[in-house]
C-alpha cells in the first residue's frame, strides 16, 4: 500500500472539496495534493534523499498536515517532535534520528539557538508558520512556492512512513518504525466502527506528535474526508469548531471530555452533528460516560486501547456494549475486543497462553505491528518474539473475547494521556547531589488517571523540599514527566533479594482500593 495512493483518490472524488481546514485556511482536495508534491520538490532542493527523515517541531497547523504526506512524497518519513520536550530532549531525538532538516513553528523559535548549537548534523531549519520567517530560517511559503510539483517516489508496503518517539526505561530516545503497510491495515481493522467517509468531517486537537493525532491524518486521507485542525485542545475553541463546521467525528482522552462537559457555556452550542465520539489513553469515570449522551446526543461511543507500536489500534469498545445486556455490566470496563486484523492472546512469563479469566501478558501479532525500534536491534528482538508483540501490560480476556487491563509489566505510568517512563524521572532525580535513593511510581489521580510521584531517600544530613525536588527536574526534563508530589522516606527503599527495589510495595498502599493496577 502506498499512502500518498489515498490523496490521489481524494482528488479524483472531491477535487475542489475541502480537504483541510485551518481557521481561515480552507485548502481543497486539488490544492492539497499540488501543495504536498511541492513539498517534496522542495525537500529534494534541500538535500532530502530516499529513506531520509524530516523533525517538526511545532503546534498543529495545516502546514504540518503537508508535511506527514510531502516527507513519504519525497521518499523518506516525517519524525515529529514533542512540543513539551526540553531543548536538550529535543536534541537527543535530532541527533538519534540523523534528521537534518527541521520545522518549526512561531511557538518554538526561542528553543532555536540552543538547539543549533547542540544537534550535531541539523543543516536546515524551515519556518512553518504565518508570516516572515525569522533572518537565518527558510520559509516553507517560500519553498513551496518556489518549488516544481515532484514526483512521488511511490515509497509504500515495509517503507517507513513515519517515526514517533516514546518514552524509554533507559531515559535515552525509542523511536517506533511504524511502515505504510502498519498504517493502512490499521484503518482497515478499525474502519467497520469508525465508518468514515467522504461526507464525513473530523476534528483533530490532538497533538501531531502522537500518533492518536497523526493517526487522524491517515483516516481521513484513506475514506476522502475532511479534516479540521485546530492549534491544541483547547475552550471554546473546539465547541465553536464543532458548531460552525459540521464536525462529525472527535476523539478525546476523558480529561478534554471532563473539561467539556464542565464548561460553564456548553448550553449554547450545537454539538448533534457529532456522529462517532472516540475515547481513550486513560480510563473513562462511568459517572462522566453516562452523561455524555446529553451532550452528543447523536453519537455513538467508541473506546480504543493501543499503543504506538501498533499503529495504534489494538482492541475497540463498540458503543453497543457500552449498554451491555443485563448480567455482562462489566463490560464497560473492558477495553473491548481486537480490531479485525489483530490477534491478541494473554501469556504466561513463560510464553504459554492462559485460559480465559486469568491475568498474563498481552500479545499481539498482525500487520499492523511495528517494523521495529530504530536503530535499537536487541529492543526489537526482546519485544518482537516468535512473531507477537509483547506490550507490557498485563490483562485478562474473559470467555467472550473482551479485554480488560489489569495492570503494566513495563515501569510506565500514564498521565493525561501521556506516557511517562519512571527510569527518565529517577534518571533525573539522581543527577541531585543530595538524592541518594529514589524510585517513581504513579499513583491514583482523579483528573489525570495517574499521577507522577518521587519517593526519596537523602543523603546523609542533606535537606531538601518537595519543590526543590521539582524545579531540579524542570531543568532536565519535560514539565509533564516531573514529579507532582515527592515523599521522603528516612528508611531505605525496600528490594528484592538482588536488589532491585521493591515498586509493587510502594504501590501498594495508593492502590490497595481500586479495581485496577493501572488507571
Amino acid at each position: 500500500m502506498h499512502l500518498t495512493n489515498t490523496l490521489r483518490r481524494g482528488r479524483r472524488l472531491r477535487r475542489n472539496e475541502a480537504a483541510v481546514v485551518d481557521g481561515e485556511h480552507r485548502i481543497t482536495w486539488d490544492q492539497y495534493v499540488d501543495r504536498v508534491a511541492r513539498q517534496a520538490g522542495a525537500l529534494h532542493s534541500l538535500g532530502f534523499e530516499k529513506g531520509d527523515r524530516v523533525a517538526v517541531l511545532s503546534n498543529n497547523n495545516y502546514r504540518y498536515i503537508e508535511i506527514y504526506f510531502g516527507s513519504v512524497w519525497a521518499g523518506g518519513c516525517i519524525c515529529p517532535l514533542n512540543t513539551r520536550h526540553s531543548v536538550k530532549e529535543i536534541v537527543a531525538c535530532l541527533d538519534d534520528s540523523e534528521s537534518r532538516i527541521l520545522m518549526v513553528d512561531s511557538n518554538h523559535l526561542s528553543m532555536l539557538p540552543e538547539i543549533r548549537q547542540e544537534a550535531k548534523g541539523l543543516l536546515h531549519v524551515v519556518y512553518i508558520d504565518d508570516g516572515p520567517a525569522p533572518d537565518g530560517v527558510l520559509s516553507y511559503d517560500e519553498l513551496l512556492a518556489k518549488s516544481k510539483p515532484a514526483e512521488d517516489a511511490m515509497c509504500g508496503g515495509d517503507d517507513v512512513a513515519c517515526l514517533y518517539y516514546t518514552g524509554g526505561t533507559t531515559g535515552a530516545p525509542k523511536a517506533v518504525m511504524l511502515t505504510h503497510d502498519n498504517i493502512w491495515w490499521n484503518h482497515v481493522g478499525s474502519a467497520s466502527e469508525m465508518r468514515m467517509n467522504v461526507d464525513s468531517v473530523a476534528m483533530l486537537s490532538g497533538p501531531l506528535f502522537h500518533l492518536a493525532g497523526g493517526g487522524r491524518i491517515y483516516s481521513a486521507a484513506i475514506a476522502a474526508s475532511t479534516l479540521v485542525i485546530l492549534p491544541q485542545f483547547a475552550l471554546p475553541d473546539v465547541l465553536d469548531a464543532i458548531q460552525h463546521e459540521r464536525v462529525t467525528h472527535v476523539t478525546f482522552v476523558p480529561t478534554m471530555l471532563n473539561s467539556i462537559m464542565n464548561w460553564p457555556e456548553l448550553a449554547k452550542y450545537d454539538l448533534s452533528s457529532i456522529r462517532l465520539l472516540v475515547y481513550g489513553a486513560s480510563p473513562m469515570p462511568e459517572s462522566l460516560l453516562l452523561k455524555l449522551p446529553e451532550v452528543f446526543p447523536e453519537a455513538r461511543m467508541l473506546q480504543a486501547y493501543g499503543m504506538t507500536e501498533l499503529s495504534p489500534t489494538v482492541s475497540q469498545l463498540r458503543h453497543e456494549d457500552h449498554m451491555p445486556p443485563e448480567g455482562k455490566e462489566s463490560r464497560r470496563r473492558s477495553a473491548g475486543q481486537p480490531i479485525s486484523t489483530v490477534e491478541i492472546k494473554i501469556t504466561d512469563p513463560d510464553g504459554r497462553e492462559v485460559p480465559a479469566g486469568t491475568v498474563g501478558e498481552i500479545v499481539v501479532r498482525g500487520p499492523t505491528v511495528m517494523k521495529g525500534y530504530w536503530k535499537l536491534p536487541e529492543l526489537t528482538a526482546e519485544t518482537l518474539r516468535g512473531g507477537w508483540m509483547h506490550t507490557g501490560d498485563a490483562g485478562y480476556m474473559d470467555e467472550d473475547g473482551y479485554l480488560f487491563i489489569a495492570d503494566r509489566i513495563k515501569d510506565m505510568i500514564i498521565s493525561g494521556g501521556e506516557n511517562i517512563y519512571s527510569a527518565e524521572v529517577e534518571n533525573a532525580l539522581y543527577k541531585h547531589p543530595d538524592i541518594a535513593e529514589c524510585a517513581v511510581i504513579g499513583i491514583p489521580d482523579e483528573k489525570w488517571g495517574e499521577a507522577v510521584r518521587a519517593i526519596i531517600v537523602l543523603k546523609s544530613g542533606a535537606t531538601l523540599q518537595e519543590a526543590d525536588v521539582i524545579a531540579h527536574c524542570r531543568t532536565l526534563i519535560a514539565g509533564y514527566k516531573c514529579p507532582k508530589s515527592v515523599e521522603f522516606s528516612a528508611d531505605a527503599l525496600p528490594k528484592s533479594g538482588p536488589g532491585k527495589i521493591l515498586k509493587n510495595k510502594l504501590r501498594e498502599r495508593f492502590w490497595s482500593d481500586q479495581s485496577r493496577r493501572v488507571n
